[in-house]
C-alpha cells in the first residue's frame, strides 16, 4: 500500500508580517489625516503634499513586499527606512518652527515604527537596533535638540522593536528545535518499522544459515560464519545511530521545513475492517491451537496486519527457542474497548533478565517485532515467563487506535 509524503511548513512569524502590513497602512492614512488637520500650520505645505504623495504611493506599491520575509530583502529595507528618514528630516523644512519645538509630529509620524519593526521581524534585534538607532539620530537633528518627549519617543521605539526582534530570533530557534525533534521522531519510527521487517525474515534466516553452516561443517561453515558477522553487522544497523542533522529552517522566510511519511489513513481504505481470526488461523498447525470467538473480530486493516505480525513474531521465538516440537497456544478475546490475543507455550520458561540482555546485544525480536508494533498501535504486550511453566505474551489493541491519532 502506498504511502503519500507531506511537507509541514512552520512559522510563527508570518502573523507578524501580516500585522506589519496592515499597521503601515493605517500608520499612512494617520500621517495624512495628521497634515490635513494642520495645513494652515504648514509654511511649505507643498514639500508636506509632495512627500505624502510619495509616502502613499510607496506604502501601497511595497504591500507584498512586507507580506512575508522572502521579498522583504535587505534593499528594500535600506529603501524603506531612507523614506522614513527623509520624512523626519524633511518635517523642519515643511512645519513652522514653533510647531516643532511645541513637540509637533514628523511628518511620517508613527509610520517611521513599521519601518523599524520590518528590521526586526527580517533580521533579528540587532537589525532592529541598527534601524531604531538611525531613526533616533534623525529625530535629534529634527527637533535640534534633545527634548523629554523626543528621548521618551526614542528609547520607546528602540526597546520596542529590539524586543519583538528578540522574540523572533527565539521563535525561529523553537521553529529549528521542534522540526529537528519531529524529524527525529519520523524517523526513528522508520527504523524501528524497518527494524520488524528485517527481524521477521532476514536476520531469522541469517541466523538460520549461521546454525546450519557450523552443523554441517567445510564450505557450509564458512558461510555460516560470515552469514553470523552479516546478521551481527545489520542488527547493529537497525538498531542504533541518531539521525544526521539536516538542514531545517535554514530559510526564515518559510520557516521550519520537515518532511514527513504518512501511513495511508484508516479512513481511506476501501477494504474496511478487517477480520483478524482470518488473518490469525492460518498459524494454527498440529503444534499450535487456535481458539477464536464464534463472531468475526473487526479491526482496521492496518491494526489486523500489525497484530497478526507480532502473534507470528512471538510463534517464532516458540519455535527458535523451544523447538520445532513445542506446542503453543492462541486465544483471541473480543472485549468491548479492546481485542486481546494471547500466545502461551510450554516452553522452558525465559530465564530472569534474559529480554535484557538480548536488548543490549542488539536481539530485537520482543522491544521491535512484538512491543514496537503494539506501541504504534496505541496497544500493549505483556510478558509473564516462569521457569519451568512456559511463556504468555499477552497482546492488547483498543478497537480505535490511539497510537497513530496521537502521533498526528
Amino acid at each position: 500500500m502506498a504511502k503519500r509524503e507531506r511537507v509541514m511548513r512552520m512559522s510563527v512569524e508570518q502573523p507578524l508580517w501580516r500585522a506589519l502590513t496592515a499597521y503601515r497602512v493605517l500608520t499612512m492614512f494617520y500621517a495624512v489625516g495628521l497634515f490635513a488637520t494642520a495645513y494652515d500650520h504648514f509654511t511649505r505645505p507643498w514639500v508636506a503634499v509632495t512627500y505624502f504623495a510619495v509616502l502613499f504611493v510607496w506604502t501601497l506599491a511595497t504591500l507584498p513586499r512586507v507580506a512575508g520575509a522572502v521579498h522583504c530583502t535587505k534593499p528594500f529595507l535600506a529603501v524603506d527606512l531612507t523614506v522614513a528618514l527623509t520624512g523626519i528630516l524633511l518635517t523642519r523644512v515643511a512645519d513652522a518652527g514653533s510647531r516643532i519645538d511645541g513637540g509637533g509630529p514628523t511628518l511620517p509620524s508613527i509610520w517611521t515604527a513599521g519601518a523599524v519593526l520590518a528590521f526586526a521581524i527580517k533580521g533579528g534585534w540587532r537589525w532592529a537596533a541598527f534601524a531604531s538607532t538611525l531613526v533616533a539620530a534623525a529625530n535629534l537633528v529634527e527637533r535640534g535638540a534633545p527634548t523629554r518627549d523626543t528621548v521618551h519617543n526614542v528609547i520607546l521605539v528602540w526597546v520596542a522593536s529590539i524586543a519583538i526582534g528578540y522574540v523572533v530570533e527565539v521563535a525561529r530557534a523553537s521553529e529549528r528545535t521542534l522540526a529537528r525533534a519531529l524529524e527525529i521522531e519520523a524517523a526513528t519510527r522508520e527504523r524501528e518499522r524497518l527494524a520488524r521487517d528485517i527481524h521477521d525474515g532476514v536476520l531469522q534466516v541469517l541466523a538460520m544459515v549461521q546454525r546450519r553452516g557450523s552443523t554441517l561443517g567445510g564450505e557450509a561453515a564458512e558461510l555460516g560464519r560470515m552469514a553470523g558477522e552479516q546478521e551481527v553487522a545489520l542488527r547493529t544497523l537497525v538498531s542504533g545511530g541518531m539521525v544526521p542533522l539536516s538542514r531545517v529552517s535554514e530559510d526564515a522566510a518559510l520557516g521550519a521545513l520537515v518532511r514527513a511519511v504518512d501511513e495511508p489513513d484508516d479512513e481511506d481504505d476501501p477494504v474496511g475492517p478487517v477480520d483478524l481470526r482470518s488473518l490469525l488461523a492460518p498459524y494454527a498447525t498440529a503444534r499450535v491451537t487456535f481458539s477464536e470467538p464464534g463472531a468475526p473480530v473487526p479491526l482496521t486493516p492496518a491494526a489486523a496486519r500489525e497484530l497478526a505480525a507480532a502473534v507470528g513474531a512471538a510463534l517464532d521465538n516458540v519455535r527458535r527457542h523451544v523447538g520445532a516440537d513445542a506446542r503453543a497456544w492462541i486465544l483471541v478475546e473480543d472485549e468491548p474497548d479492546e481485542v486481546v490475543v494471547t500466545v502461551r507455550d510450554d516452553g522452558p520458561g525465559i530465564p530472569e533478565g534474559r529480554l535484557a540482555q538480548a536488548e543490549g546485544e542488539g536481539r530485537l525480536g520482543v522491544a521491535l517485532s512484538i512491543r514496537g508494533r503494539l506501541r504504534d498501535l496505541g496497544g500493549t504486550a505483556e510478558l509473564v515467563s516462569v521457569p519451568g511453566q512456559g511463556t504468555e505474551v499477552e497482546l492488547k489493541v483498543p478497537k480505535v487506535s490511539r497510537g497513530r491519532a496521537s502521533t498526528r
